[in-house]
């Protein structure tokens, strides 16, 4: 689990991601970490002293598949099966409202909700997942509890833009396959939570992109945060119990149960993933036994 959004220790200032979060037509990405995130997801037991190389690091500039941005469309247009479309917020804080009569409508009187930070995220973006769009509203799901939370957003507050990716994770077979546009692009053997304390099924999506600094611990070169959480822990290492999808120095556990929720990957799988598909943030995710 990526814990440590509320870290026990001030963060230092960070250059802001550039992912797919943006689906930048320059297809440069610089992938960042808080130096005080802990990535805790695969430790035996949440109350132990988490190790020095659960904390993030920059990575190097890393090419990702380009995609245009795109302005708010009405709601009534068709949507293509493979096409996900992303919100990332342009506000330091994003509104969040309750459901609008007319997605179209700018004046449409509504509840605010609740308001989510942009600076509360590691790596500096806030990014969501859009269910629906309209020419003034989005809905979009939120990566807060309870898990699959959803609410409506001003559009004027997010960038929206689409890709064609998505994740599957079956936790029996202990299998996550990538496609795109609806074609394998990858598929590997993964390591899943144990009995007593397991990956969650559901539907999700992908916040960020985390960099450990040693490439060859705990969490391997690179960790995906999910906009899921643990359903039995409430929080890790004094951050939120987020899941996650990384890499592992123990391989030869790979295709078991053995991790505190998160979803391990051979190295080279992960590598593959981030440096040669360039895997977007706001790839849905669904974890299914």
């Amino acid at each position: 689990m990526l814990a440590g959004y509320r870290p026990p220790v001030p963060r230092p200032t960070m250059s802001r991601v550039r992912t797919h979060a943006g689906m930048l037509a320059s297809r440069r990405a610089v992938l960042l970490g808080g130096a005080a995130a802990v990535l805790a997801g695969c430790t035996a037991e949440p109350d132990a002293e988490p190790s020095p190389e659960a904390s993030t690091r920059s990575a190097s500039p890393t090419e990702q598949p380009s995609a245009e941005p795109t302005e708010p469309e009405p709601s009534e247009r068709p949507t293509d099966e493979y096409t996900t479309t992303v919100a990332t917020s342009v506000v330091a804080s994003l509104p969040v409202f309750a459901q609008p009569g007319d997605l179209d409508d700018r004046d449409a009187d509504v509840d605010q909700e609740r308001v989510l930070e942009r600076a509360e995220e590691i790596s500096g973006e806030l990014v969501l997942l859009a269910l629906e769009t309209g020419r003034a509203w989005v809905h979009v799901q939120l990566p807060i509890r309870p898990n699959g939370t959803t609410g409506w957003v001003r559009a004027r507050d997010v960038r929206l833009s689409r890709h064609s990716f998505a994740v599957e994770v079956f936790l029996s077979d202990h299998e996550l396959v990538v496609t795109e546009r609806g074609s394998e692009v990858l598929r590997t053997d993964v390591g899943v939570g144990r009995t007593d304390r397991p990956t969650p099924g559901g539907n999700y999506y992908i916040k960020e992109l985390l960099a450990p600094p040693d490439p060859e611990g705990l969490y391997g070169p690179y960790a995906y945060g999910l906009s899921g959480f643990s359903t039995v822990f409430t929080e890790f290492y004094g951050g939120d119990a987020v899941i996650g999808i990384h890499g592992t120095d123990e391989p030869e556990l790979v295709g078991q149960d053995v991790s505190s929720g998160c979803i391990r990957l051979p190295n080279e799988q992960i590598v593959a993933l981030v440096e040669q598909i360039g895997l977007p943030l706001g790839t849905p995710v669904t974890i299914t036994a």
